[in-house]
């Protein structure tokens, strides 16, 4: 039995629970990260090593999808406090 953490598969399924067109286009936005490779974005540090760790593409193309809305989501709802303080 393999320890926690320590499972290694060749291929993993996606989960195909969710919108399609946003998982379309977050894998184009990580697609567009890797090909420019901005070394002082947060999100494609952490995609970077989670490839390095030799994680499945998948795993680490939707692990940096996820940390991008995380990231996002955040300065939106800081963007929208802003403009309620302002008013």
């Amino acid at each position: 039995m393999d320890e926690p953490g320590q499972h290694k598969s060749k291929s993993n399924r996606a989960s195909k629970v969710g919108s399609a067109r946003l998982r379309k286009t977050l894998f184009q936005i990580m697609t567009t990260l890797l090909q420019n490779a901005p070394e002082d974005n947060p999100v494609y540090r952490f995609l970077d090593k989670k490839r390095v760790q030799g994680k499945p593409y998948y795993a680490y193309m939707t692990a940096a999808a996820n940390k991008f809305l995380r990231i996002y989501y955040g300065k939106v709802k800081e963007c929208l406090r802003n403009l309620e303080q302002a008013e």
